[in-house]
This record gives structure tokens, sequence and C-alpha cells, in this order.
């Protein structure tokens, strides 16, 4: 009886430390990093809710606007961040550039809420945006909506940088400043987990100020929610300032004079090295088609769905209660497979299957997600069974194909390409991991925008929905050209593990001792 006791004592503990493999004396660190991760991740998943909501249902407006956005604003304006947080980092300690571009993105968040919003009606150029749409006509109205709501196109610019700078570039360059690779491999899980987590709560927080307040002004809805924003702004500020105050003096996790000095070293990293650099290495090619082809078809597929949603709820409450309500299934699901899934995929499976599983379900599923919408037309019989319409199924199909899409790159496509960086030499981990990651997602959700607005230029169409038939060979041939540089790099990964396990267990040399004279 005391063996069984024992072995289920022993069962429960293997379970904790596979979901919490953190040592007591780790807490000072890994507590505060989860929580910063947490702030920064709500804050996005918060502004997410919003952003395509207020664009989309905007004045003469639609989910047209939105490759408009990301591939002709959001790209050159992340690449010019880029280019100036290099720069901005040969001239300031890390900890100055921290604390100035967290507040200057709060300033334009509450600007944009407490001043820009409530006046919208008054500041937006309807006059001159009504003389373009009748001079260059209707077909160009996805490109006059954007100038015509500037001030919601400022707001999604926002929201969309925020990923970039803000988690990719500061919290993430924190985190591998301070954190060593034996640590990174046990936490890292977790604070992805800490951002899915984060996600699991925008959801209903937004669902519950748009239901509070849908029978009146949405200006207090907005306006409720940026305060619970500048609020995770403000204590992002605070945990970072406590960590550097406290945490890196202490003497259990590392030297804090040699610590202090690398965090806030000015670095003298360009962006144009970093990209010579990834086209050097085929390795990095690999890794940087694996970013680009997940961006791109999850982005490509997202903006007809987000059409067909709009279609379905044009009002801008309707529409925002139903993306948060997706966005906690996001969270969710890919919170428990994160902790259940992701880790031990990798272990039983190894690193190309769970490698191939983001491709496969991206792909599949968006071409599936594309045909039924180009038969929506044919879906009245099977509608009927479910007791709906053919645009609320669609609708459906579509939530069902974005939450797979997400919960597969949260939970398997993130580590592994983490993965894919550890067996490269330092400068490839600094030069390419930083272009791959400022440029490479970006770039990859460009060239879908640049696609369909290229599309719909051609055939001469302001819908979206009209070039459907024309994605489905494109986001097959990015999914299978994705899986295939997933196999080669596999094969170039296995060969440098082993390279790099055979130097680890190489015998040094014996010491020959100096004759005495």
């Amino acid at each position: 009886m005391a063996d069984m006791e024992s072995s289920e004592v022993d069962s429960n503990s293997s379970w904790i430390k596979k979901i919490w493999p953190v040592q007591r004396f780790e807490l000072k660190k890994v507590l505060p990093l989860l929580l910063l991760k947490f702030l920064a991740s709500i804050v996005y998943a918060t502004l997410t809710c919003m952003k395509d909501s207020l664009v989309v249902t905007a004045s003469q407006s639609g989910a047209e606007v939105i490759p408009v956005l990301k591939g002709w604003l959001v790209f050159p304006l992340s690449l010019l961040c880029a280019v100036a947080y290099s720069k901005l980092s040969n001239q300031y300690k890390r900890s100055t550039l921290f604390y100035s571009i967290i507040t200057f993105f709060l300033i334009i968040i509450f600007l944009y809420g407490f001043v820009l919003f409530p006046n919208a009606e008054a500041l937006s150029p309807h006059a001159s945006s009504d003389w373009l749409t009748m001079k260059l006509g209707e077909k160009y109205t996805h490109w006059i909506a954007v100038y015509r709501n500037w001030i919601h196109s400022l707001f999604f610019i926002t929201a969309e940088l925020w990923a970039q700078v803000v988690i990719f570039i500061l919290y993430w360059g924190f985190a591998n400043h301070i954190c060593r690779v034996k640590e990174a491999k046990r936490t890292y899980t977790l604070f992805i987990a800490a951002g899915d987590l984060a996600t699991v709560v925008a959801g209903p927080l937004v669902l519950h100020y748009v239901m509070k307040f849908s029978s009146g002004d949405f200006t207090s809805t907005l306006q409720s929610l940026l305060s619970y924003v500048l609020i995770a702004g403000i204590g992002i500020i605070t945990l970072y300032w406590w960590m550097n105050k406290y945490v890196l003096s202490d003497k259990r996790y590392f030297d804090p004079s040699v610590t202090k000095h690398t965090l806030n070293e000015k670095t003298k990293l360009t962006l144009g090295k970093s990209i010579k650099h990834i086209f050097s290495s085929k390795y990095l090619l690999c890794i940087a088609v694996l970013v680009i082809g997940c961006a791109l078809t999850i982005n490509m597929v997202e903006v007809t769905w987000k059409a067909h949603v709009h279609s379905l709820f044009p009002e801008t409450g309707d529409y925002m209660a139903f993306i948060s309500k997706v966005t906690t299934i996001v969270g969710v699901v890919a919170l428990i497979t994160v902790l259940f899934l992701g880790g031990s995929f990798l272990r039983r499976f190894g690193w190309h299957f769970s490698a191939q599983i983001t491709p496969i379900i991206v792909g599949t599923t968006g071409a599936i997600f594309f045909a039924l919408s180009y038969f929506k037309d044919s879906l009245g019989p099977i509608a009927a069974i479910f007791g709906t319409t053919p645009l609320a199924l669609l609708v459906l199909v579509g939530a069902f194909q974005n939450v797979a899409s997400k919960v597969v790159k949260y939970s398997f496509f993130d580590s592994t390409k983490e993965m894919a960086y550890i067996p490269l030499d330092q400068e490839s981990k600094v030069k390419g991991k930083a272009a791959i990651d400022m440029v490479g997602s970006r770039l990859g959700k460009s060239s879908s925008s640049w696609l369909q607005v290229g599309l719909m230029h051609v055939i001469g169409t302001s819908s979206v929905l009209f070039i459907t038939p024309y994605l489905i060979p494109i986001v097959l041939g990015a999914s299978l050209y994705w899986s295939y540089s997933v196999r080669h790099l596999n094969k170039e990964l296995t060969e440098k593990e082993a390279a790099l396990a055979a130097t680890e267990k190489k015998p040094e040399p014996p010491t020959v001792e100096p004759t005495p004279a």
C-alpha cells in the first residue's frame, strides 16, 4: 500500500515537473519574466481584438483594407523601426530604449482612445475621400478607406508594431540576455504559455465591455478597454525597472557586473549585415522560408475569413464580440496544447514530425476553407441541416481554421523554429535570428497582402471575395514549399547536432607538465 502511494506521489511529481520545470531558487527571475510576457501579450491580444473591428467596420471600409495596411504601411514602417532600433542601439543603453519605446506606444494609445476617437467624425477627411472615389473609381475604395479612416488606420498600425517591437525585440531580447541556454530549454515553453493565458483573459475582457456598453456610445467601451491596456503598459515599465534593480544584482543567477554590462551595452549590429548573413547560409534561408511561409499562409486565409465575418456582423460591437470569442478559444486550446502536447510530441516523435504539423494543418484547412468560400452558394442544403445560413456556416468553418492554425503555430511552430537556432555559431544566432525575427514574419504577412491587392487590381474588383479561386494554389504551393524546407532543414539540423555532440565528446589532449629547471 505504501509502495502504491509512493509511486502515485512520484507520478504526480513527474507531471508537475513536466508542466513546471522550475527550481525554487529560480522563481525570483522566472516569475517576473512570466508576468512581463503576460502583460505584453495581454496588451497585444486586447489591441488585436479591437484593431480589425475598428478598421473593417469603419465608414465605407471592409476587410480589404487589411492587406493594404499590412503590405503598404505596416511593412515599411516595421523595416524603419528595425533600422531605427539598430541605430539607436549604437547610441543608447537597452534599458533606456526599453523605457522610451514602451512610453511612446502608450502615448499613441492614449491619444487615440481619449482624443482622436471621440472626435473621429470631425477629423476624418470625408469630403476629399468622396472626391477621390469619384475620380479614381470604386475599385480603389479599399485604398481610399485607409485615408478616410486614418485615425483607425493609425491604431491598427500601432497594434501591429507592438508585436514586433515590444514582444519580439524588447521582451525576447531581454529574456535571451538574462537566461542561460539550459534555463531556456525548460522555461521558454512557460513564457509562451503565459502569452496564451493572456489571450484567454483578453477575449472575455473585450466581450464583457462590448456587452456592457452595447446599447450606448461605443466610446465608453473603447476607453474602458484601453484603460486596461495603459495600466498593463505601466506595469511592464515598473516590472522591468524592478528586475533591473533587484534581479540582475542577484548573485545566484549571474555575475551582476557582467550582466549589467552586457544588458546595457551598445550594439554595433546593423540590419543590413544581418540580412546579408542570412543569404550566405542555406540553413538560415530555410528558417526564413519557414517564418515567411507561416505568416503568408495564415494571413492570406485570415483576410478572406474576416471579409465573411464583416458580412455576417457589419456592426463594430457585434464584430468585436465575435472576434473576442474566437480569441478566447485560441488562447484556451493553445494553452492546453502547449503544456500537454508541445513538449511531449518533441520528445516522442522528434523535431521533424513536430515541425511538419503546422504546414500540413495550415495548408489543408486553408485550402478547404477557400474551396467552401468559392462554392458558398451551394452550401444551402448543408447549412439547413445545422439550422443556419451558408454565410454563418462559412464563418464558423473559417473560425475553426483560424483557431487550428494559430494553435499549431503557438504549440509546435514557435518551439521548433527556436530549436533550429541552437546548433548555430554565435554569429549566426545573433545576426541571423535578429533579421529573421524582425523582417521575416512581417515580410510573409506583407507578401500575402501584396498578392491579394495585386490580384484585386488585375481582376478590377474592390472585394477580396472575388479572388478566392486564385488563392487556393498560392496557399497550397506555399505550404508545400514550407514543408519541403522543413524536411531539408531537418537533415542539416541532424548533421549539425551530430557534429556538435562529437565535438563535446572529443577528449581534450593531455596537459604536459613543464620540466623543472
